[in-house]
């Protein structure tokens, strides 16, 4: 029975020495294990009635894989499992008289090991069978790795499952034309970088990667960003997405509930628009989408605080001289509701309402006075200065000159 975690041993006797531990834990295997005969089967841990020898614990590292043995019989004065979820415990022994600070473990593989070692300590049957008592294997420490980056098919992995504990995970160059499955499965990931595939299409359950930070899908075949992705664990976690180099036209207006996003590339595309309720993005602080179809920018947008702002290659029309007029007069129950709902904040969701009329709500424009409104409003276009939102602006004309850091914007009056 092994345990793959970070382990620091920490001796009680170095406060009296005017010590103190070094604070970090090393990856390590533990293993439940005992001696036995190469003849006969791996054996069970039993109380001396049963003739077997008690069980021991062997912490083992790259550095020694040997490891230390610890005696466990009658041996163990406590167990700390405060915050045995988040996959840390502290096992403390009578002699020698240490803590084993155990964490980064699997929580439910840290609650089985912890009950085989108070089983052990009593003297009680194990049914797990144990290890033998033997170095541990290096290919055992592979599992800890928590970087990996592949940039050639040949050396994809095909018949193995990626390293559990895996933090970045790169797979570029592959031909990849789908995300592996057995990607989904690290959630330790914080940064996915897929850049240089063939992939079409994102699944939904990227959103379970609950730590995922960065994402970088550059030089895809993406055509679209899901409304599910948008409302997703992304919103929390997400801080930097490239999405350059695809084939995307549109982003959802549910793109800006990524509300932790701080860098975004989306050079190099087929956007012929940016989603109107861009400013909702207040943590942005880079944004980057050259070479585009983008006639004009939403007025939202001068709610951003930016860095960085690259719109070079972009073909931004002149203002139009007359607005366009959508009048409903007088306003529709729906149009009237809307606005009610949403100005005074009221909560509301598909449990009670119809979908649809969520979908109306979610997708309500903002006026430059701050009033919503659904399909009854005048809109106009005006210039503004891009400076005004960001301290870098790299904005050049077809023929390489620079513009007047103006862009056009796109400005809602409601009608009521």
């Amino acid at each position: 029975m092994k345990l793959h975690c970070e382990v620091e041993v920490v001796s009680r006797h170095l406060p009296a020495l005017g010590l103190r531990n070094r604070g970090k834990g090393v990856r390590a295997v533990l293993s439940l294990c005992q001696q036995a005969p190469k003849s006969q089967p791996r054996p069970r841990a039993r109380d001396q009635r049963g003739g077997a020898s008690p069980a021991c614990l062997l912490v083992s590292t790259l550095k020694d894989r040997h490891g230390t043995r610890y005696e466990l019989k009658e041996n163990i004065e406590q167990f700390f499992t405060k915050f045995v979820e988040e996959g840390k415990a502290t096992v403390r022994l009578k002699e020698p008289p240490v803590d084993i600070c155990l964490s980064k473990a699997n929580s439910s593989s840290l609650k089985s090991f912890l009950s085989a070692l108070r089983l052990v300590h009593r003297g009680c049957d194990v049914e797990t069978p144990l290890s033998p008592l033997a170095p541990v294997k290096t290919s055992e420490f592979e599992k800890f790795k928590t970087k990996m980056v592949i940039t050639s098919k040949k050396d994809y992995p095909l018949s193995k499952n990626f390293p559990y504990y895996l933090e970045h995970l790169q797979a570029s160059y592959c031909g990849l034309v789908r995300v592996d499955m057995r990607m989904l499965c690290l959630k330790n990931l914080k940064k996915l970088d897929l850049s240089h595939n063939h992939i079409k299409k994102l699944p939904a359950t990227i959103g379970d990667l609950i730590h995922l930070q960065e994402l970088n899908l550059n030089d895809n075949h993406l055509e679209s960003f899901s409304v599910a992705l948008c409302q997703s664990t992304l919103q929390k976690s997400l801080r930097s997405l490239d999405l350059s180099k695809n084939k995307i036209k549109a982003l959802p207006v549910q793109f800006c509930q990524l509300w932790e996003l701080t860098d975004l590339k989306l050079d190099d595309n087929e956007l012929i628009r940016l989603p109107f309720k861009i400013g909702q993005l207040t943590n942005l602080r880079f944004l980057s989408a050259a070479r585009n179809k983008l006639p004009f920018l939403p007025c939202e947008f001068k709610n951003l605080s930016l860095e960085y702002l690259d719109l070079y290659g972009n073909t931004f029309e002149q203002p139009e001289v007359l607005p366009v007029i959508m009048l409903q007069t007088p306003l529709t129950l729906l149009e009237s509701s809307a606005r009610t709902i949403l100005y005074n904040r009221i909560p509301y969701g598909s449990h009670i309402i119809p979908f649809h009329l969520c979908q109306d709500l979610d997708t309500a424009k903002t006026c430059v006075c701050g009033r919503f409104c659904l399909n009854c409003f005048i809109q106009g276009t005006t210039t503004m200065n891009l400076h005004s939102v960001a301290h870098t602006v790299v904005l050049v004309d077809n023929m390489g000159a620079l513009k007047h850091l103006f862009s056009l914007t796109s400005v809602l009056y409601p009608v009521t």
